[in-house]
């Protein structure tokens, strides 16, 4: 997105200050990400990146960094927050919540040149998210029906030519909302991990998993077709990522019968999501400076593809039926 909280040379001369870092030869806004304002700090001899808080209080800040900390030492590829000279995480910066994290050097993925071991990689990467946080006290998400109705009220109400979907599209949540099974095991989940998300090795291994912004509970399986939908379709759900997928999660994390069973559900409410987020969130958001625009159309044709598949169809095309 477009930094919206910017920082001078001499405001995060101060910050870094306050972390003992060396010092600061040069701040770079970084157009990425959907919700926060995201800089790289040049520093002599190193890299930082700093991340400003645009929705969520101290407090809220606080547990995501901990979280954080906690899950960099279970082994999952994400960088632990940096600690400021007086032990705590979270800075202020403009009255916002604000924190500083190693820089993670990597490329990210385009859609074409995404392989089955990179998505198995990616399955495994996320299952281990979900056994590192299992004893994690996830907060409610951003995301829940009640949320994405509000959201749908917005876009109701909306005079840039997306009212008309409205209905369409509340009808298509609530009918998705009914067939989702409140039984399947949840926790901490991801909630994000999109191409964006995630920086690669140069060897292709990877480097490091990003952007927790949307981590709260929720159940498993929903994480895994948010990564499904992401990462294995161009045109077209692509079976053999799909199914590389699965199988490297399950080399860490099995999945229950009853999880299997769920999956196409569990993606169509994530589908869903992305469609009423993006318009909300781009369609919908006018924002000065560089920003990453993301097509809710996209979503949209993801939707209309695992609703014509069903529960079968995806089992079948996972090799599961």
């Amino acid at each position: 997105m477009a930094v919206i909280t910017p920082i001078t040379d001499d405001e995060a001369r101060d910050l870094t200050r306050e972390y003992g870092l060396g010092p600061l030869q040069r701040v770079e806004g970084i157009p990425a990400g959907s919700v926060n304002s995201n800089f790289a700090l040049e520093l002599t001899g190193r890299r930082v990146f700093l991340r400003i808080y645009e929705e969520q209080d101290v407090a809220g800040a606080e547990r995501e960094t901990e979280m954080l900390e906690r899950l960099a030492a279970a082994g999952v590829p994400t960088p632990a927050p940096l600690h400021r000279l007086d032990g705590r995480l979270v800075s202020d910066v403009r009255g916002k919540a604000a924190a500083i994290f190693p820089w993670r050097g990597g490329s990210m993925r385009c859609q074409a040149s995404v392989t089955a071991e990179d998505t198995r990689s990616v399955g495994q990467a996320l299952a281990r998210v979900h056994v590192a946080g299992a004893n994690e006290v996830a907060p409610v998400g951003r995301f829940r029906l009640e949320d994405l109705r509000i959201r749908l009220d917005a876009i109701a109400a909306s005079p840039m030519g997306l009212a008309s979907m409205a209905p369409v599209l509340r009808q298509a949540l609530e009918d998705a909302h009914i067939r989702r099974d409140e039984g399947l095991p949840r926790g901490l989940i991801h909630g994000d991990l999109f191409r964006d998300n995630v920086l690669w090795q140069t060897g292709g291994s990877i480097s490091a998993l990003l952007d927790f912004e949307s981590a709260c509970e929720g159940t498993y399986a929903y994480d895994l077709m948010v990564c499904v939908l992401s990462w294995c379709f161009g045109d077209d759900l692509q079976g053999g990522l799909a199914v590389a997928m699965c199988e490297g999660y399950e080399s860490v994390r099995r999945l229950a019968p009853r999880e299997l069973r769920a999956l196409a559900d569990e993606g169509t409410f994530a589908a869903l999501r992305f469609v009423i987020t993006r318009m909300t969130d781009y369609s919908m958001r006018s924002v000065a400076g560089p920003r990453v625009i993301k097509d809710w159309r996209r979503f949209m044709k993801r939707f209309e593809r695992l609703r014509s598949l069903g529960s079968d169809g995806l089992l079948r095309m996972l090799a599961r039926a």
